[in-house]
């Protein structure tokens, strides 16, 4: 293994993505679910600027104040940083492979220092194209110039994880809630530590 993949939401920031329907439907109980995410995924593609989902959800003012106070309710995955920290000192190199608009990811990165800890960054709405589709992973490959099979894959979704797992790679599911009824997830990053590093 020369090198870990990471997804973002559900692994490395504590909110898997189904918790913005939720909240949006605080102010607006009227939307559906399905409502809610046909915009978002378009802001997932590249589609359109995050601002702009919140303003086909309903919202009005200042949109920027809105959509940083949701953001702010997102957390660091616990142990994650470390988790990063601790296998790029052994040498193994890590990446972003993450379905999100871009200025979410951005935002995020920032706020919880994020992009020094990367060494390829791949997000949907920059590209265009989202996971499982296999360009993203094929893409995070060549930025990091590795085979599938230098590589292990952290996803907390079961389509994800298929989908790399079909390219070559080693795929794990991350199930910090443990209501994957996978018997090979990991639970959170010191299990997942304990599992790749048994020596420490």
């Amino acid at each position: 293994m020369k090198a870990i993949l990471f997804d973002m939401y559900g692994v490395v920031i504590r909110q898997t993505g189904d918790d913005f329907a939720p909240y949006v439907q605080r102010t607006f109980p009227q939307l559906s679910t399905d409502e809610i995410h046909g915009v978002w995924l378009r802001a997932d593609k590249g589609e359109l600027p995050s601002l702009e989902v919140w303003r086909q959800l309903g919202f009005m003012g200042d949109l920027e104040r809105i959509e940083r106070e949701y953001l702010d309710t997102l957390e660091l995955m616990d142990g994650a940083a470390d988790f990063l920290d601790a296998v790029r000192a052994k040498g193994l190199r890590t990446a972003l492979v993450s379905n999100d608009s871009s200025e979410w990811s951005r935002y995020l990165r920032g706020k919880f220092d994020l992009n020094r800890r990367f060494d390829a960054v791949s997000v949907s709405g920059d590209l265009g194209f989202s996971k499982p589709d296999r360009r993203i992973f094929d893409r995070t490959l060549r930025l990091l110039g590795l085979s599938p099979a230098d590589c292990l894959y952290l996803d907390d979704r079961a389509h994800n994880v298929e989908a790399a797992s079909a390219l070559g790679m080693r795929a794990v599911r991350f199930d910090p809630d443990g209501l994957s009824g996978d018997p090979e997830a990991v639970s959170g990053f010191p299990a997942l530590a304990a599992r790749l590093f048994p020596s420490g």
